[in-house]
């Protein structure tokens, strides 16, 4: 059965259980390796409450990118979404659904349409029935990218058309310039700080 992918790498994802302050999870690596445990930790964040995500990913599969955007979004998450290092390929469509995205000056996101590959040898019917499949499923998440990020800039869907079709590395900085994230400097966070002053003691 062919498989999609964009990246080799392993997978790192955990969570902070702190009840002080949002969920925190970080997603680093591909997302493909260990998407059940991915999927697990966006469910352990009630629905409706607040939860940071901290990307430095180079992508995975499609189908884990959008099963990530439909937790996010399907539960009502409020979600913050800082790309510490890397956010690639498959990786943007879930920062892409995030309620606020923060990016530092050393940030990088790779657009590009997805691709496919197959490491088994399989008849031309399913090789066809394969391309017309994705041929589709490339149409719609291309799509969805731009309906995520138009949510915050609707005059941003060229712009972000243009980059998947440029194979475009963006950085932090140009994101922030599209209004498509907020460029922060490398400091703490007030609402994590404020968030972690508030906890009881232990």
């Amino acid at each position: 059965m062919p498989t999609a992918k964009s990246s080799p790498s392993g997978p790192d994802e955990s969570v902070d259980e702190d009840q002080g302050g949002p969920t925190e999870i970080a997603i680093i690596g591909d997302l493909t390796d260990n998407a059940t445990d991915l999927i697990d930790k966006l469910l352990s964040v009630e629905p409706g409450t607040e939860c940071t995500i901290y990307f430095d990913s180079p992508g995975g599969n499609p189908y884990t990118a959008n099963s990530l955007v439909a937790v996010m979004r399907l539960r009502g998450l409020l979600t913050t979404g800082i790309v510490t290092g890397e956010c690639s390929s498959a990786a943007v469509w879930p920062f892409a659904a995030c309620d606020r995205r923060l990016v530092t000056a050393s940030s990088v996101l790779l657009f590009h349409p997805m691709k496919w590959q197959s490491e088994e040898q399989i008849g031309i019917r399913e090789a066809a029935e394969w391309s017309r499949h994705f041929t589709a499923l490339e149409e719609e998440m291309d799509q969805l990218l731009v309906d995520l990020f138009s949510r915050n800039a609707e005059s941003s869907a060229g712009l972000v058309r243009d980059w998947c079709r440029e194979h475009r590395y963006v950085t932090g900085r140009e994101l922030a310039a599209a209004g498509l994230a907020e460029l922060i400097e490398l400091v703490p966070l007030p609402e994590l700080v404020a968030a972690a002053e508030n906890q009881p003691p232990q």
